[in-house]
């Protein structure tokens, strides 16, 4: 009934939980809060219509279903699944192409400037040139942030709110996975610690929420006469597709895109849904692989770019018997990294949480001008930190000829393609290289491999700074208004920890025969793992980067122990930003001590309900006056009113579910009659004032005779336009609402656009019929109330809504415990509980709103309050 409340973002410690009140508990309980403890601006957010509307126009279309139109609807599921997956790998490859295109210029330019600069002593012209490269990508960067503000970030955090069924305006367009796509490749061009690989699971989302459509809004005149899988039901489904061919095409990794939707994702699986999202995983990857392997090496067919980004094959030199790539000696140098991982992990996500509330208080509220210019700063900094760290901080060592004799398994020539030299002598002497600058003036993914691969070529001076400069800067860019990614930061800033573990332990510690690769890679596993706290996906998508099974085991050791860590501070970095947007995200469970209340405690009692048949009038009415997005559709037993009044104790337990209702059906009726005013219709504003007489109760009869006569007849004629009124005795306001079905607000702002009604004179047989196709064809944005033109109704018209409300959707009684309503409302995806009691009375209902943790939390608290 309700309209989705916001979740409300948390403002305790980021580091832990406050034992006072929540400002979020106070404002649900109605108390006041003290201003330092304000509450971070906040939206309310809509669900998504998960569950089936299972009306006349649905089982016309299953009547008319055989085995043939069925094979045939699953065939087209899969043509699109597949479709879906080549689109994401073309995105991915447009992407890439593009940020390497820039990237290459940029390097290219800055790189002769310093060359030539270093001698002549004009380094702060290759300065200049480096900020004029970088700002003007960031600037481009934030300018399409400012056309589409839902691109900003890396957008997982709203593709999981999407799949968990909470509507994100503005996620899944087209105008959305333009702007993604093509910001990120500024924002990584531009020299900001971000990566592209997150952005490529939103695009690929909206590729799968897209593609089945055969329609978009930005591009109205496209259209196609393709009226199926309009529902956000089915909806949901291609974007868990979409979103695990992102992961896909990002890393190479089909498997581990499925076991990421799967674990990160998707709050709703089913087996079938299992091979479709390996099958478009597969096809992005094959896609982006074919392209990119005959792009780079001309070999169209040889499949050997699988992902955006490649961790190379890990082995050991020939020549060197004592290596190997781990022991079971190492596992316990593993535990300790994932303990050190998980609580930089944490302060990564505390720090950035403080970061974002500041932003949101600050910035945000401010003109969209000052983002453009954070993000600007923040460029200009990263910049000047990067060079002059290159300059200042980087040591000038030896060149080794072992990048010559191929001791390690790619060779620096391999693994930088996309630049001139991954090997970088800025400001050192002949024969020498600058370590410094060789990480920070190379593309990220040439950065990771040469730590992953290289050999004694960094020295523990270097990673330490440039694992503090990443940390830093890094933590301060996440959040900013350009599209970002985060997996790629990390990924580089664990690696340069892992090598600093194995350096310290070859040189102060004697373990030469440790092989540096795998403790970078476990390095940048615990410090991922740290910061996203994802488990058996993460693990996946690592091995199939890696192409080493071997790794599996300390992998998902070191994975396990850094969530561990890190979830006794704080959640994830994904989690914290979706609390702090206030989506009212639900988990998989409950707590235990939310047993103590009942589906009672937590409903919400002031129903806006309409009749079987009920006037124009008052469906506008209602619509105008309220913002719920569904009906109960009730009728009153006028008949038996006194006789349950009397002697039904059922209905005498139950009162007390309508005190907290009384005023506001009481009120209905005025609420209505002032909205009519800016009704198009003068008719309508004079029948507003007419007084209809009120039916006169039939005389006593016996009550069980009544409920047979009326056994197949559950929709009793009544006055349709009559609705609770200040006059009413006490009796009457608790008179028994019996319930029927639920009604949506689409379902019935279709019903007045296209003017389905009949007259009084007329039977309800005579008012139009809609099929589902026309039921739908608006989706997914369907038409407001105000918007339409109701000029041409006839305010006393009567509306059935008996065919197009769902007759059995899921209920609840009131004495059902909290647990039991959460896990029906989550695993079953919906979006109104009606709560209704041993008679059939409704009395309530639950929303997304009602089950969140904090509003749980102020009931609970009421409830020991009560006690």
């Amino acid at each position: 009934m309700a309209r989705c409340g916001a979740g409300l973002c948390c403002c305790c410690c980021c580091c832990g939980e406050r034992e006072s009140r929540t400002p979020e508990e106070l404002t649900i309980l109605g108390e006041t809060h003290e201003e330092e403890d304000e509450i971070l601006p906040r939206k309310d957010y809509e669900s998504l219509d998960y569950d089936r509307c299972i009306n006349d126009p649905y089982l016309e279309i299953l009547e008319s279903m055989d085995n043939k139109k069925a094979q045939r609807y699953e065939a087209v599921k899969w043509v699109l699944v597949f479709a879906i997956g080549v689109c994401t790998g073309l995105v991915g490859l447009f992407v890439d192409f593009f940020v390497r295109l820039f990237t290459q210029l940029k390097f290219q330019v800055v790189q002769s400037s310093v060359e030539e600069c270093t001698e002549k002593g004009c380094l702060a012209l290759s300065l200049l040139e480096l900020l004029g490269f970088n700002l003007t990508f960031v600037f481009l960067a934030s300018l399409l942030v400012l056309i589409q503000p839902v691109a900003a970030g890396s957008g997982i955090p709203e593709i999981k709110c999407y799949l968990n069924g909470v509507k994100v305006p503005g996620v899944v367009r087209l105008r959305t996975v333009v702007c993604k796509a093509a910001g990120v490749l500024f924002s990584v061009a531009g020299g900001l610690f971000v990566g592209k690989e997150g952005p490529m699971i939103h695009s690929g989302a909206v590729v799968g929420a897209g593609l089945p459509q055969f329609q978009s809004i930005s591009l109205r005149k496209i259209q196609f006469n393709f009226p199926y899988f309009r529902s956000d039901r089915d909806k949901r489904d291609f974007v868990s597709a979409g979103a695990a061919a992102g992961v896909a095409a990002a890393f190479g990794a089909p498997i581990g895109g499925t076991l990421f939707s799967l674990e990160e994702g998707s709050s709703f699986w089913n087996q079938g849904l299992t091979w479709k999202v390996l099958f478009c995983s597969m096809a992005a990857t094959f896609t982006l692989n074919f392209f990119r392997s005959g792009i780079q090496f001309g070999s169209w067919g040889s499949f050997q770019l699988p992902g955006l980004l490649n961790f190379g094959e890990f082995k050991c030199s020939e020549s060197d018997k004592k290596c190997h790539l781990w022991t079971a000696v190492d596992l316990g140098f593993f535990i300790l990294m994932g303990i050190v991982g998980g609580l930089l992990g944490a302060t990564f996500n505390c720090l950035n949480k403080r970061l974002a509330k500041y932003r949101m208080r600050n910035v945000h509220p401010k003109p969209k001008l000052v983002r453009v210019l954070e993000s600007l700063l923040v460029s200009l900094t990263t910049t000047v930190m990067v060079f002059v760290a290159s300059m200042v901080l980087g040591e000038c060592r030896q060149m080794s000829p072992s990048r010559h004799s191929g001791n390690d398994t790619l060779s620096l020539q391999d693994i930088s393609e996309d630049v001139n030299s991954s090997i970088k002598t800025f400001f050192c002497p002949n024969e020498t290289y600058n370590d410094m600058a060789t990480l920070f003036f190379n593309p990220q993914e040439s950065a990771i491999l040469q730590l992953f691969h290289q050999d004694g070529t960094f020295s523990p001076v270097t990673l330490s700074l440039f694992f503090l400069l990443y940390f830093l800067l890094s933590c301060w860019t996440y959040g900013i208004s350009v599209p970002s990614g985060l997996f790629v930061p990390s990924l580089l800033c664990g690696a340069a920890f892992g090598r600093l573990v194995a350096n310290l332990l070859k040189s102060y510690i004697g373990l030469d025969h440790i092989y540096s690769g795998t403790f970078a890679l476990i390095g940048a596993a615990a410090f991922l793992g740290g910061v996203v706290r994802m488990t058996i996906s993460l693990t996946v998508i690592l091995i199939e980067s890696t192409n080493e099974i071997t790794y599996g085991l300390p992998i998902m050791i070191t994975l396990m122990v850094a969530k561990w860590t890190g979830d006794f501070f704080n959640k994830g970095i994904y989690d914290i930003h979706v609390n702090l947007r206030g989506v009212p995200l639900l988990e998989w469970e409950t707590e235990v001590e939310m047993d103590k209340l009942r589906a009672s405690d937590i409903m919400e009692p002031n129903l806006t309900y309409v009749y079987p048949h009920t006037r124009i009038q008052s469906l506008v009415s209602i619509l105008r006056t309220t913002v719920h997005h569904a009906f109960p559709v009730v009728t009153e037993n006028r008949g038996n009113e006194r006789e349950f009044m009397k002697g039904n104790q059922l209905i005498s337990n139950n009162i007390k579910f309508k005190k907290s209702s009384i005023l506001t059906r009481a009120g209905e009726q005025r609420k209505r009659s002032q909205s009519m005013k800016s009704y198009p219709s003068s008719e309508l504003r004079n029948m507003c004032d007419e007084h209809i007489a009120t039916e006169e109760p039939p005389e006593k009869e016996d009550l069980l005779q009544q409920m047979l006569e009326r056994r197949y007849t559950p929709y009793p004629s009544l006055y349709p336009d009559q609705s609770p009124s200040e006059e009413w005795t006490m009796e009457e306001r608790f008179r028994p609402l019996t319930f029927h079905g639920l009604i949506l607000r689409s379902q019935l702002v279709t019903l007045l656009d296209r003017g389905v009604c009949y007259s009084e004179s007329q039977s309800s047989a005579s008012q139009p019929r809609l099929s589902h196709a026309e039921m739908s064809e608006d989706y997914p944005r369907y038409p407001d109330i105000h918007d339409l033109d109701l000029t041409l109704l006839n305010p006393r018209m009567i509306v059935d809504v008996t065919p197009y409300m769902n007759p059995s959707p899921f209920t609840v009684s009131p004495n059902t415990h909290v647990s039991q309503v959460f896990n029906l409302f989550r695993t079953m995806g919906l979006r109104h509980l009606p709560v209704v009691n041993a008679v059939g009375e409704v009395v309530g209902i639950i929303t997304r709103h009602n089950l969140t943790h904090e509003f749980l939390q102020a009931r609970l608290r009421q409830h020991y309050q009560t006690i």
